[in-house]
């Protein structure tokens, strides 16, 4: 009897040990964003995510639900969605076959090097940045039209009559975008000389519609592309410029045409990486900083680790040293991308790094620093049960562009002209310095930092990403990659993880606040970084598909705006 009891207390005893050791030991579930079977949207909106998805679902395909999802976008996101801006586009088809679309915007005809200089040589404050010289001409109709009539399979009304219906129905205003109509009630007021149709009145949960961009979205349905460049919008357009004191001119639509690129691939371990070409700086720089973090074992120190961050952040800052001194529109600027983008050259860049020190930015060689770029930009990323996958990165540049809305057409125009270097070689307004290969001049595109990445693994599709940020863009993209590859994060994870920031000049870190541990902040200070914690509250907004080992796809839609996965 008393052996049996002796037996039954051990018994009891070991049960509440292995209980107790299973709760010390218990490992936190892995976060997945949404997961779906065949196809997915992740995009700035629902609705737009909805939209491209209800394509997909009547028999359309990724390029095609670019359409509708972009052109949703302009209307439930004026901040960043557009018809009056550019962008690019990386694609994977089923078969392998990658590409790139460049439909970036382009310098008016009458534009020149010095038109946003004073008779002294000096920058004029705010010229670049607000009204109606601010505005490139667009390119984002030219683009979507590109691409879905090379690739598409449905017709064009189809695509775009659940957008029109949603323009004239309207949607659900956020808290985020009550906020921002609120902010920029006055500068709206300013640029435009009245109150328009975004306005601080408007507030959260209000339910607004955009009748106007519906007409002119009818129109495009109905005549397609050259609406838009030669027709009754192109008239319309080009007068409402004009009398806001634009150089832009119907001759400079009729020539806009978006052009097909060659994109930037490269190897980083057993991953395929293709992003986009310039005038776009991403895929370069992207390029570069992989390959000069791949020979340290970034999985061994940690995510975010001191050694981790280190080493990564001297390789942005190498990438950006060099990325406005030799970079600009290929179609204008000789680049010496094989120079640029050799193993050798990249090599002996890491040459004087050193984990026991921050390389000061004014001892590493080239550059002066790209021209101000925004951070209000948008991405998608879609994934269609054929498996063809697309990165898109849309945008006015500044949060509404230029602040000019053409109210009759339904859409503001974007301040483009900001991303060229309004004086090569001297600080502009925001104190960064251009280059000459960045400079003005007629029909030339503006350098850019959008990076809308497809990775494949082993020869199969594996991911697809992008962010807005300015030049945060390259930085968060590849810390995104990373965060899958290197760390183990879902994508959910990935995208949702804190990030940080170099980009050579100004000599500092920034960080995203309360993201990061304070013992780790003092350990990079101690060697000599210097942290900027208040620069960049959320450093892009990045939206991503993954590729699970079960065929299934997991979106990540970024924590940090109203970001939404849609899938099925």
């Amino acid at each position: 009897m008393r052996i049996a009891l002796r037996l039954s207390v051990v018994i009891v005893l070991l049960l509440l040990s292995c209980k107790h050791e299973g709760k010390a030991k218990k490992i936190e579930e892995p976060q997945r964003g949404l997961v779906a079977e065949s196809a997915m949207v992740v995009s700035a909106r629902v609705e737009a995510s909805q939209i491209g998805i209800a394509i997909l679902k009547k028999g359309g395909n990724a390029f095609d639900a670019m359409m509708a999802t972009e052109m949703a976008l302009a209307v439930t996101y004026p901040y960043a969605g557009n018809l009056g801006g550019g962008g690019f586009l990386v694609y994977r088809l089923t078969d392998g076959t990658k590409g790139a679309l460049d439909y970036r915007e382009k310098a008016p005809l009458a534009s020149n090097r010095d038109m946003f200089l004073d008779e002294n040589g000096n920058v004029i404050k705010g010229k670049s940045t607000v009204g109606s010289l601010a505005v490139g001409v667009p390119g984002t109709i030219a683009g979507i039209f590109k691409a879905q009539e090379r690739f598409g399979v449905l017709d064009v009304k189809t695509i775009l009559q659940p957008v029109i219906d949603l323009a004239n129905k309207g949607y659900v205003v956020t808290g985020q975008q009550a906020n921002r109509f609120k902010n920029y009630d006055s500068i709206f007021r300013v640029v435009n000389k009245k109150e328009i149709y975004f306005n601080k009145n408007i507030k959260k949960g209000d339910r607004i519609n955009n009748s106007p961009l519906a007409e002119t979205l009818s129109r495009i349905a109905e005549n397609g592309r050259d609406e838009f460049y030669k027709g009754e919008t192109a008239n319309k357009l080009v007068e409402f410029l004009q009398s806001h004191g634009s150089i832009i001119t119907l001759e400079d639509l009729s020539k806009y045409e978006a052009k097909w690129r060659d994109p930037i691939t490269f190897q980083y371990d057993n991953l395929t990486i293709t992003s986009m070409s310039p005038p776009s700086s991403g895929g370069i720089c992207l390029n570069q900083i992989m390959t000069m973090v791949e020979p340290f074992d970034l999985g061994d120190f940690g995510h975010n680790s001191l050694k981790s961050i280190q080493v990564m952040v001297e390789a942005e800052k190498r990438a950006y040293a060099d990325r406005s001194f030799y970079l600009g529109d290929p179609d204008f600027v000789e680049i010496p991308s094989e120079t640029l983008l050799s193993e050798v050259y990249l090599e002996n860049r890491m040459k004087d790094f050193s984990f026991n020190r921050s390389t000061p930015a004014d001892s590493i060689s080239h550059g002066e620093i790209m021209g101000y770029e925004s951070e209000e930009t948008t991405h998608y990323s879609i994934v269609d049960q054929f498996g063809n996958a697309i990165a898109v990165t849309t945008t006015l540049n500044g949060g509404y562009g230029s602040k000019l809305y053409a109210d009759k057409l339904g859409f503001f125009l974007n301040n483009e002209m900001d991303d060229f270097s309004s004086k090569p070689g001297e600080p502009n307004y925001y104190g960064l310095i251009g280059a000459e290969a960045n400079s003005i001049a007629p029909e030339k595109r503006m350098l850019s930092s959008m990076t809308p990445t497809i990775v494949e693994k082993d020869g199969e599709f594996y991911m697809s990403l992008g962010t807005p940020g300015g030049s945060t863009i390259i930085t968060s993209v590849f810390q995104t990659i990373l965060n899958v590859h290197e760390f183990g994060l879902t994508m959910q994870e990935a995208v949702n993880a804190p990030r940080f920031h170099n980009q050579w000049l100004p000599d500092e870190i920034r960080m995203e606040p309360n993201g990061f541990a304070e013992k780790l902040i003092n350990q990079l200070e101690s060697l000599g970084y210097k942290i900027n914690q208040t620069r960049s509250p959320v450093i892009g907004k990045v939206d991503g598909i993954l590729i699970l080992e079960d065929g299934r796809l997991e979106g990540g839609a970024d924590r940090r705006g109203d970001d939404t996965a849609v899938g099925f």
